[in-house]
Order: C-alpha cells, then sequence, then structure tokens
C-alpha cells in the first residue's frame, strides 16, 4: 500500500523538510508516504476564497492517483487517538488499496473534496500551520504504524 500526501503549499523551511523525511524514511515500503505538493491558487485583490479553493480542489483531483481511499484534513472531521489511527491504518493495509491524504491551502478544502471523501480527519481543534501539519501527519502516520508492528516507539 502507498499514501499519497497531497498538499497544497510549496517551498516549505528545512526543518519540515527534515522532519518530515525523518518519519517518511522510518516505514516500509509497504506502508510508503509519498509527498506530493502542489501549488497554491494565486491570491489578490479580485480573487475569492470560494474560487481558491475550487482551483486547489482541481489540482488535486488531478494528482490523485486512480482507486486511491480519499482522506481529508479538516478542521470539522474526526479526532482519532493513536490507537484509533492505527486500526484505521490497519484495515488500510489489510484492504490493499492506496490511500490519498489531503491537506488543503490557507483557505481550506473545497466542499466537493470533502464530500468525496471516505474519511475526514482532523488533527486538533487548535489552528495548526500547515508547514507543521506535515511533521505531524508523517509522525503519526509512523507512530499508528509502530503500534501495528508491537514497536517500541509507542509506549502507552
Amino acid at each position: 500500500m502507498q499514501i499519497y500526501f497531497i498538499v497544497v503549499g510549496q517551498k516549505m523551511p528545512r526543518w519540515v523538510q527534515d522532519g518530515y523525511a525523518e518519519y517518511a524514511k522510518r516505514l516500509p515500503k509497504s506502508c510508503a508516504l509519498n509527498l506530493i505538493e502542489l501549488p497554491m491558487a494565486q491570491r489578490g485583490k479580485t480573487s475569492s476564497v470560494e474560487k481558491n479553493k475550487l482551483e486547489e480542489a482541481k489540482r488535486i483531483q488531478a494528482a490523485i492517483p486512480k482507486g486511491c481511499r480519499l482522506v481529508v484534513l479538516d478542521e470539522h472531521g474526526q479526532q482519532p487517538t493513536t490507537l484509533d489511527l492505527s486500526n484505521r491504518l490497519g484495515d488500510w493495509l489489510g484492504g490493499g488499496q492506496d490511500v490519498a491524504l489531503v491537506v488543503g491551502g490557507p483557505d481550506g478544502l473545497d466542499a466537493s473534496l470533502i464530500q468525496q471523501a471516505d474519511w475526514c480527519w482532523s488533527l486538533s481543534k487548535l489552528t495548526l500551520p500547515h508547514p507543521l501539519v506535515r511533521v505531524l501527519i508523517a509522525e503519526q502516520i509512523y507512530r499508528a504504524w509502530s503500534v501495528l508492528q508491537n514497536h517500541p516507539y509507542h509506549r502507552e
């Protein structure tokens, strides 16, 4: 199984690249985390939030490999525990279907993407900066995988 981590936004600071890479490289090929960065819609005086989200949604749709289970990050999504996420990852691995894990731009995701999602995930009720979300997602996917493997990384 492959997890395609599709994010809107490019040119992250070095600490983000390093943090993300550290956790992504720990995952085995059977649960690989593949980052796909997409450009944000051009913001300007004449652009609207909805127009920007729609433009980004089109880019996201084009980047999702065929046959993927769609998981979106959204502030209104479910907030799983580590064990809940680990169980979900185990189901994904057992099903053998690739996963597209999507993070939108600064305005969030277009409603059409959220409606299509197989699961809507929220990391927190707090507002988190997009660079930090990349590192956090990679760490949480690695943690969920380590729980499935009875690896000592996750301690209860």
